[in-house]
């Protein structure tokens, strides 16, 4: 199956983060804001796919059920039109939507992500908060 211009072919499905402790995992990665999304990302020990997962969330906040689901699908597209060139297969990434994403433009939200890809690839993993001890 030949592919044009980079893109994977039509009904590639994408691989995705399922699970709670998957999505817990990478906000202890790196994390970088636009309007329209937050980026978080973090590397796997052990890749268990060769291909990068994706993780997607849309609150409430965002709006009703029609609006979530309508900014569900246009960020996926986004990461399906960037994810052969930008992302890392080795690294799990989750995009936490805004309601900004609903109406930018998607051209506008393409470039966002490639830039969030290339800087949670340039930062180093936040390392846990240290809890302290009180002092009497």
């Amino acid at each position: 199956m030949a592919r044009t211009q980079g893109k994977p072919p039509p009904g590639a499905r994408l691989a995705t983060l399922k699970r709670r402790p998957e999505f817990l995992r990478v906000r202890t990665g790196a994390r970088w804001a636009t309007p329209a999304f937050v980026l978080e990302a973090r590397r796997r020990s052990e890749p268990l796919t060769p291909q990068a997962r994706f993780g997607f969330t849309v609150s409430k906040q965002v709006g009703r059920a029609v609006e979530r689901n309508r900014v569900k699908r246009r960020l996926k597209a986004a990461v399906r039109d960037v994810l052969l060139e930008h992302a890392r297969g080795d690294f799990d990434y989750v995009v936490i939507a805004r309601r900004a994403a609903l109406d930018a433009a998607f051209a506008c939200l393409v470039a966002d992500l490639v830039n969030a890809l290339e800087r949670v690839h340039a930062v180093r993993e936040r390392t846990p908060r240290r809890q302290t001890a009180n002092k009497p």
